[in-house]
């Protein structure tokens, strides 16, 4: 199913998306399940929000893809024999068409297309094969990252946590197959990323053993799993678009 959060006359609301309309639920389907309220919204006439605001935590994995840990080159060309983990705040979280907003206190920063897993139960010390047993669904995020911050400060709190550096949608698909699904980032309509999620170094199953083993997870926390080579700059007045087969185009302006 494909589970949308949206906006329309004034308020807020979950549904699922049939075809051209949005099947309005009850309430939060990650709590109050997938019963319906009969109402149908068309599509074209809602706003669509960022699908879920972690209540805890967004937790990301860096240097995940081969060809991007050789694209950074020196002494962050060795990829990691563990997933080489880092938070991002809520208040990083934005949705589909927000702008992307660069303060002063940075003067470099880039995109990253990554698979985002949307955790649906509290996890904890979960084994690679039962991984797929606390995972809602997937969506489509921008891991945006302040590089000359990420730089100077020799840690990725500040670079990786802005407001605004972390837009997730348009959509968390809850029967996402990520075997063999592209993996795209364009800048301003053209192709800058273009990888496959089955190159990742760490696979979904173990970043969930991984980060399970550290942190007890909550519903609604979002997992980021790397980014493949080809992450570049962005400057106010582009747009940059991250889309994943079968999970639509997360597109957002940059300001």
């Amino acid at each position: 199913m494909k589970i949308a959060r949206f906006s329309h006359d004034n308020r807020i609301a979950y549904g699922i998306i049939d075809e051209t309309e949005i099947v309005v639920l009850d309430g939060d389907p990650m709590y109050a399940g997938f019963d319906t309220t009969g109402e149908r919204v068309p599509l074209g006439e809602v706003t669509l929000l960022a699908p879920v605001i972690p209540r805890s935590k967004i937790v990301a994995v860096g240097k995940n893809y081969r060809d991007h840990v050789t694209e950074m080159g020196g002494a962050d060309a060795t990829p990691p024999a563990e997933p080489l983990l880092f938070f991002k705040p809520n208040t990083s979280v934005i949705g589909p068409e927000n702008p992307i907003l660069i303060p002063p206190i940075t003067k470099r920063v880039s995109y990253e297309a990554e698979l985002a897993i949307i955790i649906g139960s509290v996890a904890k010390n979960v084994p690679a094969a039962d991984a797929d047993k606390v995972v809602f669904g997937y969506t489509i995020a921008n891991d945006v990252t302040a590089r000359d911050l990420q730089e100077s400060d020799g840690q990725w709190a500040r670079a990786k946590g802005l407001d605004s550096f972390c837009p997730i949608g348009p959509i968390v698909e809850t029967e996402f197959d990520p075997a063999g699904k592209r993996i795209i980032s364009r800048l301003n309509g053209e192709v800058r990323q273009d990888g496959v999620l089955d190159d990742m170094i760490h696979d979904i199953p173990k970043i969930i053993e991984y980060v399970s083993a550290a942190f007890t997870l909550l519903p609604g926390d979002i997992i980021l799993t790397g980014t493949p080579a080809g992450v570049g700059e962005m400057n106010p007045g582009d747009r940059v678009e991250c889309e994943i087969e079968g999970l639509g185009i997360l597109s957002n302006p940059v300001r």
